[in-house]
């Protein structure tokens, strides 16, 4: 009996662990989370691929889809164009905000950056134009029900 348990408990450690896969092994990684009324959106790449998904507003939902060469060069571009790896954190305390934190692993813009804390004033217009091409990204490929 304790056999069997061992081995039931041990196939479960491992399903439990390769679900969570998919949200480690990324390239690019562009998230939304908390809020008074918390939303958590994803939207990770890795090579090729994207894996979306959204819980919140009494709402979930994922979606895997291809991205182009094309498209992965323009967020890489407007990063570049926006010093992403330049913009600055704040430190204020911010409660009841959603927030966006992006994480870049490959190329030549690696880095994390979040507002969780606010960003600092002189990059505020960069750091929208960062996120506003992820949203743009979101907007063409997912099909939101």
């Amino acid at each position: 009996m304790k056999r069997i348990l061992g081995i039931l408990f041990g196939m479960m450690l491992l399903v439990s662990c390769n679900s969570q896969k998919v949200y480690s092994d990324f390239d690019i990684s562009y998230s939304k989370s908390g809020g008074f009324a918390p939303i958590y959106e994803n939207l990770l790449i890795k090579g090729n691929k994207a894996h979306y998904s959204f819980e919140g507003q009494g709402k979930k939902y994922k979606q895997d889809f291809d991205v182009s060469d094309q498209e992965l060069s323009n967020i890489q571009a407007t990063l570049s164009r926006n010093n992403f790896k330049r913009i600055q954190e704040d430190h204020k305390k911010i409660y009841d905000h959603i927030s966006t934190s992006i994480n870049i692993k490959k190329g030549p813009n690696e880095g994390s950056k979040t507002d969780a804390s606010s960003i600092i004033p002189n990059y505020i217009t960069n750091w929208s134009n960062i996120t506003n091409a992820f949203q743009e990204l979101i907007n063409t490929h997912v099909k939101k029900p």
